[in-house]
């Protein structure tokens, strides 16, 4: 049997998955043989922690299915799966809270179809654990009686959140989360950065490597995570605990709609052409009702990013908090902050041990409470004033 080339072709950014990448490669040849098909199937589910790559990964398999030579990385159709721009595979990565049954049937439509260029029709769906359960349903048919050259890939964090229904009929795929030093190689490699700045990025990130690449290249993105990290310093009174969490929601907010500004504009001008308004402001008949669609649509869109931006601030303030436990206790693990260590030592003098479980408790019941729509600053109001100790 060849041996994986977990460094080559589609499969170079997959560090420290060389186990994922033998099993999807005995896919790819399992797909063009007569005597191996065992080793492929028609629905996947990728899952693994956040950052560990499970899209990428989905996409390098999407890629090679479809390459002549198994994932090459060069040829003209990797680049377009790799791209989102090839005809034969479909890419869903919602900005939305959900997946709704609509969109799920305009997948299964688009399955049935043969494909035009390559030898599968792959659908791609990134965020597989925000289909509801109506979609779900839409979906359940066509994993169960696939047209002959499709292939379904779904991705999400674990396989507890897709559908009981959904995840029993995907073969699994489960990513670790990479080390260190491997996000920190990628960085240098894929990204030109420094060896220093790409170790820090990488270590910071505990092994998520899109935030390390967004810590490796912007400044900004450093500077926000550095003012969080020097928060918990600062909340000494109620004033302060309130004017923290109100600064939050704010940049949270403002970080969304730096996203979302230009894209919500140039939506509405498509949107409105599509609809024919005239030039005197004429409005055809039923677009009112397609507009507010659109802004329920963009809105959805931009309550997700604030709370993406505000379950970064959380992970960095746990990071803070491991730090400080990891002093108290005496366990002699490397900080995540190392570069933090007289504020983070500070810290563990002046608490104890047990208020710095009660203070991450307090972080994890934060993230809870927005993904259960806990208004934001509701939220963030009672987390600062735990980490305060003023709860």
């Amino acid at each position: 049997m060849t041996a994986p080339l977990a460094t080559t072709g589609v499969w170079s950014d997959l560090i420290g998955q060389d186990r994922v990448v033998a099993t999807l490669q005995r896919a790819v040849r399992g797909a063009a043989s007569t005597t191996n098909r065992h080793a492929m199937t028609h629905a996947w589910l990728f899952t693994g922690p956040p950052g560990s790559g499970r899209s990428n990964a989905a996409r390098a398999f999407a890629a090679a299915l479809e390459c002549a030579a198994g994932g090459c990385g060069e040829c003209n159709t990797c680049v377009t799966v790799l791209s989102g721009a090839h005809p034969d595979v479909t890419l869903v990565r919602t900005e939305q809270l959900s997946i709704g049954v609509d969109e799920v049937r305009d997948l299964v439509r688009r399955a049935v179809m043969s494909p035009t260029l390559a030898r599968f029709q792959v659908l791609v769906v990134e965020d597989a654990d925000r289909i509801t359960e109506r979609g779900a349903d839409a979906l359940l048919k066509s994993i169960e009686e696939p047209a002959p050259r499709t292939v379904w890939l779904l991705c999400a964090p674990t396989a507890d959140d897709v559908v009981a229904t959904i995840r029993s009929r995907c073969r699994r795929v489960e990513l670790s989360t990479p080390s260190t030093a491997a996000i920190a190689e990628l960085l240098q490699r894929r990204d030109g950065v420094g060896p220093e700045l790409a170790g820090f990025a990488a270590r910071v990130a505990q092994g998520h490597i899109g935030r390390a690449r967004a810590l490796a290249r912007s400044e900004d993105a450093r500077d926000r995570r550095l003012a969080v990290l020097h928060l918990p310093a600062r909340l000494t009174t109620l004033g302060a605990c309130l004017d923290a969490a109100a600064k939050l929601v704010e940049g949270a907010s403002a970080e969304a709609g730096q996203v979302t500004g230009e894209l919500d504009e140039r939506e509405r001008t498509e949107l409105s052409e599509a609809l024919g308004f005239g030039a005197k402001g004429a409005r055809p008949r039923n677009a009112q009702a397609a507009l507010r669609d659109l802004e329920d649509q963009q809105k959805a869109r931009a309550k997700r990013l604030q709370r993406d931006a505000l379950d970064r601030v959380l992970t960095e303030l746990t990071s803070f908090y491991r730090d400080v436990l990891a002093v108290q206790t005496g366990s002699g693990a490397a900080l995540i902050n190392a570069e933090l260590g007289e504020v983070i030592a500070a810290q563990a003098r002046n608490t104890t041990p047990e208020a710095t479980v009660t203070r991450l408790d307090a972080i994890l019941a934060c993230r809870t409470a927005l993904e259960t729509n806990v208004a934001p600053l509701l939220a963030m109001e009672s987390l600062m004033l735990s980490l305060g100790g003023l709860a």
